[in-house]
């Protein structure tokens, strides 16, 4: 059996940041979004694509879910300068 290989754009943090894989259940609370949304956006191009972890194993990059909730900051807020984002 071959393994299934998925890709995705993944944005490498910066070389002193720890890398942390959120699952599923997690991305939900951090974004809000249920998890039919969730994938609609993931269909759409409008969130980052999940990584493979294994057979029946996903996740996400936090830097990627972070840089996806500031990214919705800046949409809603008129790309104001000024924004603070942490």
């Amino acid at each position: 059996m071959q393994a299934q290989s998925t890709t995705s754009q993944v944005t490498p943090p910066a070389s002193n940041t720890p890398l942390i894989v959120l699952r599923r259940r997690q991305v939900e609370e951090r974004t809000g979004l249920s998890r039919s949304t969730l994938y609609h956006y993931i269909k759409l191009g409008n969130f980052p694509k999940p990584m493979a972890l294994g057979p029946r194993v996903v996740g996400w990059l936090e830097s990627d879910v972070n840089s996806w909730i500031n990214e919705r900051v800046h949409i809603s807020c008129g790309g104001r300068s000024g924004v603070r984002h942490t």
